[in-house]
């Protein structure tokens, strides 16, 4: 018998079909292990961010549905639980956008973040936390989150998610529209979250290379499929994954467009 415990999440083999007619996801199954860095990769339109809503609960505000397969936390099926139970067993999503309550002030977008907690001195705590991850914004905790940055929205808007004391955090797009040097500072931000409190993250991106530099796994999609997985060092250090999804050849320069329209050609991972 495997001393290897049961993943925090599972997906297994999960179809997912908007309008009751197009089909986005294909048989996806991943896992997500306890306490770590999960990374799902891929193009825009490859059905990650579909992934993450399959999972929260959110695919019924866009008339999608998980149709086959299942999802399951903490050992038991969560599949087509509204997306409130699901905030309750622990499985908190940050969407892609930086959807802050721009009327509310940085302290009431918090507040709002540990609304179903009934521990004051706890979330009175926890927004010290938040404020000490990301300093900024105890700078601005009065000032009306509308008026923040791209970047004070981002850590906004995952500060929020932590005051729910999430067990498993699902980030999309966290890297979406903010300058590399915010982007890098965020990124070490999440790191240090999973490591100091033990929150286990499933993050969807398009940079690769920033993604895999703090994960302990990846997933590839592309069309609604996994089509290539593994540990992130050896993601990192695969030549396909290098030349087509980090954009860098053997030589360690950046592939042009021309070089890379050939992919489909020679591309192994196709089922």
């Amino acid at each position: 018998m495997s001393d290897t415990p049961p993943p925090l999440l599972a997906v297994n083999n999960i179809e997912v079909i908007y309008d009751h007619v197009i089909l986005v996801l294909k048989g996806v199954s991943l896992a997500v292990p306890q306490g770590s860095i999960v990374a799902l990769l891929g193009a825009n339109g490859a059905g990650k961010s579909t992934t993450l809503k399959a999972v929260s609960g959110l695919l019924r505000t866009e008339r999608g549905d998980v149709t086959k397969g299942t999802i399951e936390f903490r050992g038991e099926g969560i599949r087509r639980k509204d997306p409130s139970e699901v905030v309750r067993r622990g499985i908190v999503q940050v969407m892609e956008g930086r959807k802050v309550l721009e009327s509310l002030t940085v302290a009431e977008n918090l507040r709002i973040g540990g609304y179903t907690r009934r521990d004051p001195d706890g979330v009175r705590r926890d927004m010290q936390m938040i404020y000490d991850y990301f300093p900024g914004l105890i700078e601005r905790k009065d000032q009306l989150a509308g008026y923040l940055s791209g970047g004070e929205q981002q850590m906004l808007v995952i500060g929020r998610a932590l005051m729910a004391k999430p067990r498993l955090l699902l980030l999309d797009e966290p890297s979406l529209g903010l300058a590399p040097l915010l982007v890098r500072e965020i990124f070490e931000i999440i790191q240090k979250i999973n490591a100091e409190q033990g929150t286990t993250i499933l993050l969807v991106e398009q940079n690769a290379q920033i993604a895999l530099g703090i994960a302990h796994y990846g997933y590839i999609m592309e069309n609604g499929r996994i089509v290539f997985d593994g540990a992130a060092d050896k993601l990192r250090g695969n030549d396909d994954v290098r030349e087509f999804y980090l954009g860098l050849s053997e030589a360690g320069r950046r592939k042009s467009f021309r070089e890379i329209k050939f992919y489909k050609r020679r591309k192994r991972w196709m089922f």
